[in-house]
């Protein structure tokens, strides 16, 4: 399917001049009409014509090294041309789907049931309070509800706020009683938040809202909060955000400033332990603690500095008279630490549960015992120990499936287990804590999410590849039960690899639909996540960013040698991170795809680190300010490794409009330098959402729309 570049639009025809025609003339004129209009629609030979965009070289001097950049205009998205030419890009991208690609018997009926029904989450239990989020079939957001005397009670529904649907619930904080909460709300994608204060018992809104926030937490007096505050202003001027002290109900010019982090690349925190008396500041990046500090809710002193660190962090809790930490220092695979509250400086901290061969990932501690998560080849299980750190016991599960959270709740003297698969739908367990060491736990169903689809014909399994240095890399392999292994079926392979975020076996949800027609779906595990510790993430980062890209294309080898399928039928998906997963891959190895979505992408990595709060993510990618990162970015940088000459793979780019995170530009300088690309056939297209942002606070419907239109581009483009 080739791509004709064209300023004309589709359909554009100037009758006006044509001169009297003998009635064979007009019979053969009308049929040939008739025939362009069939070669235009027919799926099997439409073209994809896109808008002209202009090249405006710009150079640009890095290191000694000029780089001229055609398409830079195009990261002014205020500019006129620019939203118009992003308009025109996005109406020709669905006007070409939509011509070319049916519709799916029953695939958005199937959407809008999964999507646009009723739901109720699982209880948070806030002292003797209960409170939950609700969406009925027909609502546009999530609402919130508490029980009262047995009843329901709405506290907060974003509809109120803004009736488009576009506004929705962010984060919300709780009060030690549950008698107030702060509800976050952000409008259409923007990760700016304007918090309201609620009565829990009336629903009266108290106050006034306080806007631009980044987040929201109460201090223990609970009369203030701590409010991180970060407008929109801040994030073009890529300015650090500046943590304040607010008396609830007070003019915000009356805040008490209290800490910002010294570089828009690291962040900031400050919050009060609730079972301890003291407060917490801290600073550092995304991966090291540079500085923690301490010090007596309410004192005046200047907080006492526990622990600093340029390569570790440790996120500390207290409890009573003790202070437990969880870090990585010294520990890839992370460890458990312990030490009195009275002396919560680095020197004394002793090991309570030591680093393992697993991956600790969590834990939480009752009043007589410590339960550890931990990770073992990327399923989750929990354990027993006693407060001394003493192993007691494993504690089997009540089914077959993955482990997504354990929790003690003080104020209920409860255990929560939070377990689900690829195939089962979330379910959250309560156990009582005293009876942990028991044989016969009895585990109660406390929460069941049920979900409108039939999951009895799917199977899934872990299998392992071997990537290009020869590292064994985990995939999960999801799909219809009596599968042939034929290399003829349609497969989509999902992956992210970054920010020490890993997989783990999920409920697959919506991707079911690709499943029970027949489709393989793949999650790769990859270096860059956290599968394997702290190692496993610094083994796809920076200077080794390249073993991601390298575990992906291994993946897809993988799936086509064990005759999965073919690079005729394997598409690739990935979002922010896994855009640019996405990019690298197809520029790299366009052979290995037939189709991919490339989704709120990072693609100019020459120049990420200018735009909103991308530098957050320099200790992820490098700085390309500094030579040798530069050097190493400019080798796997998507925009940058466009090859002339070379078609890539039919790719649908998507993009948030209101994104605060990844800026749109990367995936329009992108699709922009692909379509103009000499010898570039398959079609390169931009789809934008202009109500959301990166992913988040989409409207039901909206999300059906977007579900369902790439869901159709994949399976279409698979020849299902």
């Amino acid at each position: 399917m080739q791509t004709v570049k064209t300023k004309i639009p589709v359909n554009f025809y100037i009758l006006r001049t044509i001169k009297p025609l003998t009635m064979k003339k007009a019979m053969i004129s009308f049929f040939t009409v008739i025939l362009f209009h069939f070669i235009l629609l027919h799926p099997l030979m439409a073209q994809f014509i896109y808008p002209h965009t202009d090249k405006q070289p710009v150079e640009d001097t890095l290191h000694n090294m000029i780089l001229t950049d055609n398409y830079q205009w195009l990261e002014n998205k205020t500019d006129a041309n620019v939203i118009a030419w992003t308009k025109a890009q996005h109406e020709a991208t669905v006007k070409y789907i939509n011509s070319v690609h049916a519709p799916i018997d029953g695939l958005r009926d199937e959407f809008e049931d999964y999507i646009d029904r009723d739901y109720i989450s699982p209880l948070t239990l806030i002292a003797d309070r209960q409170f939950f989020t609700v969406r009925k079939k027909g609502d546009k957001q999530l609402k919130l509800y508490t029980k009262i005397g047995g009843k329901d009670i709405l506290l907060f529904d974003p509809e109120k706020i803004d009736t488009s649907g576009t506004s929705a619930m962010s984060g919300n904080s709780y009060t030690e009683k549950g008698d107030k909460v702060a509800v976050g709300v952000q409008s259409k994608g923007a990760e700016i938040q304007t918090f309201y204060i609620i009565d829990t018992k009336t629903g009266k809104i108290l106050g006034e809202p306080i806007e631009g926030l980044r987040g929201f937490a109460w201090t223990n007096d609970e009369k203030h909060a701590y409010v991180w505050v970060q407008t929109q202003e801040m994030i073009d001027n890529q300015q650090p955000y500046k943590i304040y002290r607010h008396k609830i109900g007070t003019s915000r010019t009356q805040d008490e400033f209290l800490l910002t982090p010294m570089n828009a690349k690291n962040v900031a925190s400050v919050y009060d332990a609730r079972y301890g008396n003291v407060t917490f500041m801290s600073e550092g990046d995304f991966y090291a603690t540079h500085s923690l500090k301490m010090k007596k809710i309410g004192s005046k002193d200047e907080p006492k500095e526990i622990y600093s660190n340029q390569k570790f962090r440790v996120s500390p809790y207290v409890l009573d008279d003790k202070m437990y930490v969880f870090t990585n220092h010294e520990a890839p695979n992370f460890k458990l630490m312990v030490t009195s509250k009275d002396k919560p400086e680095f020197e004394n901290w002793q090991d309570l549960y030591p680093e393992q061969e697993t991956v600790l990932e969590d834990y939480s501690i009752t009043p007589k015992y410590l339960i550890i998560q931990d990770k073992k080849d990327v399923v989750s299980r929990i354990q027993l120990y006693g407060l001394n750190g003493k192993f007691i016991k494993n504690i089997e599960l009540p089914e077959v499936g993955n482990v997504s959270s354990v929790s003690y709740n003080r104020d209920v003297d409860a255990v929560f287990v939070g377990m689900t698969s690829f195939t089962t739908p979330y379910k959250l367990y309560k156990l009582n804590p005293n009876d942990l060491e028991k044989s016969d736990l009895k585990w109660e169903l406390f929460y069941e999410q049920e979900v409108p689809m039939d999951m009895s014909n799917i199977e899934s399994k872990i299998e392992f590849f071997t990537s290009k240095d020869g590292t064994k890399v985990p995939i999960f392999i999801i799909h219809k039960k009596g599968l042939k292994l034929d290399g003829t079926n349609p497969t989509l392979l999902y992956g992210y690899g970054g920010f020490n975020i890993g997989m783990s076996p999920s409920f697959i949800g919506s991707r079911a639909m690709f499943v029970n027609r027949g489709g393989v779906y793949a999650v790769a595990c990859l270096r860059g996540g956290d599968e394997y510790g702290e190692k496993w993430h610094q083994d796809g980062m920076l200077f080794k960013k390249q073993n991601t890209f390298d575990d992906f294309i291994g993946a897809a080898e993988y799936l086509i040698s064990e005759n999965y399928t073919n690079t005729q039928k394997l598409a690739v998906q990935g979002g922010s991170n896994g855009g640019l997963l996405v990019g690298a891959v197809i520029t790299q190895r366009p052979d290995l795809f037939k189709a991919a979505i490339c989704a709120v992408p990072l693609l100019d990595m020459v120049r990420f680190q200018k735009f909103l709060i991308a530098r957050y993510w320099i200790p992820e990618y490098g700085d390309p300010d500094k030579e040798s990162e530069f050097q190493n970015i400019l080798k796997y940088s998507p925009y940058h490794n466009i090859r002339m000459g070379i078609n890539v793979p039919t790719t649908l780019v998507t993009a948030g409009e209101n994104d605060t995170r990844v800026d749109p530009l990367h995936a329009k300088k992108f699709v922009a330098a692909l379509q103009n690309n000499v010898g570039q056939k398959n079609p390169i297209m931009l789809y934008m959402d202009f109500d959301s942002g990166h992913g988040s606070g989409q409207s039901t419907k909206k999300s059906i729309d977007n579900l369902e239109f790439q869901m159709r581009f994949i399976m279409r483009e698979l020849g299902m």
